[in-house]
């Protein structure tokens, strides 16, 4: 529909509004994997209660905004190898790139960081690549 950029837009809100009040709070970026990461290597346990409610809240603010949800399509293949294996590879990214959209993208560029915006550029970058290469070359996705 016409208006669906504006679900966009408020979720551009939210995470950016996250993010200022994660860093205005804690003094610290709000880098998903990041957080998340903390918890899976141990890295972060000094901070564990902090990180286990901003992923509480990531997984549980959708439940009550689900009235105002609609359906909506978002073109997802429905082959479950592939959506493991771009999840898997996204993972591993981050890691590789120490950060995600949230601390590269949103907080980093809105901060001016050199790391933040060279970041991005290049994981927008490889995922136009790989849209051409499995969408138009090789039709798996």
């Amino acid at each position: 529909m016409q208006e669906d950029w504006i679900w966009g837009l408020i979720g551009g809100l939210l995470i950016g509004s996250g993010g200022a009040v994660y860093l205005l709070a804690n003094g610290r970026i709000m880098g998903a994997s990041g957080i998340l990461g903390g918890l899976v290597d141990r890295s972060g346990w000094d901070s564990w209660k902090e990180r286990a409610a901003f992923l509480a809240g990531v997984f549980l603010l959708p439940i009550p905004l689900y009235p105002l949800y609609r359906a909506v399509d978002t073109h997802i293949t429905s082959n479950f190898a592939v959506i493991v294996a771009a999840g898997l590879l996204v993972g591993i990214g981050t890691r590789f790139a120490n950060g995600c959209t949230s601390g590269h993208g949103v907080c980093g560029i809105s901060r001016f960081s050199l790391r933040g915006i060279v970041a991005t550029v290049f994981y927008i970058g490889a995922g136009g690549i790989a849209v051409i290469l499995f969408r138009h070359l090789l039709g798996i996705v």
